[in-house]
């Protein structure tokens, strides 16, 4: 498992000075481009979360399509999308949540979820943690079970997952810088 992690790791870019001064932007886009990277990512989160009983990917808008899109394929289960305001069509749950300067919100379907999913929340990458909390409170809002919160990449000197334990979500992630 080590090695997969280092193996993952070593697919992510680093790009210094993006989008701002000062900010090292950690880069999935290498990761995505090596198919032996990529399947690896995939498969070390399947291992993981096999024989758990998870029904549902809840994927964080927009980089936690890739991963949750691929992940539900690969464990054979459904993948229930989390957008910002306006992407989803028909009848919608709303979860808002605070950013460090304003706020922001979290849709799903309405009737995306039941009380008998188990459900699994995958995003790319781990800062503040915020926006996942706000996804535990919209699933849990439909009765739904949230297994834990996977992720690829985490930045831990943001409290992401200090924040997250907090709210009570448990939290995996594959690698850290």
């Amino acid at each position: 498992m080590e090695s997969a992690t280092t193996d993952i790791r070593d697919s992510i870019g680093s790009i210094p000075d993006y989008p701002k001064p000062g900010i090292i932007f950690r880069d999935i886009t290498p990761l995505l481009q090596n198919p032996d990277a990529f399947r690896l990512t995939i498969n070390t989160l399947k291992q993981r979360y096999a024989g758990q009983g998870i029904t549902q990917i809840a994927a964080v808008e927009a980089r936690g399509f890739i991963f949750g899109s691929a992940l539900a394929y690969a464990m054979g289960c459904g993948v229930t999308l989390l957008r910002k305001p306006g992407k989803l069509p028909g009848k919608v749950t709303r979860q808002n949540y605070e950013l460090e300067y304003g706020s922001d919100e979290l849709q799903m379907h309405e009737n995306a979820l039941t009380e008998n999913d188990r459900v699994l929340i995958v995003d790319d990458l781990l800062a503040t943690g915020g926006t996942v909390v706000a996804a535990s409170q919209l699933i849990k809002s439909s009765g739904a079970d949230v297994v834990e919160a996977a992720f690829v990449v985490s930045l831990p000197e943001l409290g992401g997952e200090d924040k997250l334990q907090q709210a009570g979500v448990a939290c995996y992630t594959l690698c850290q810088f």
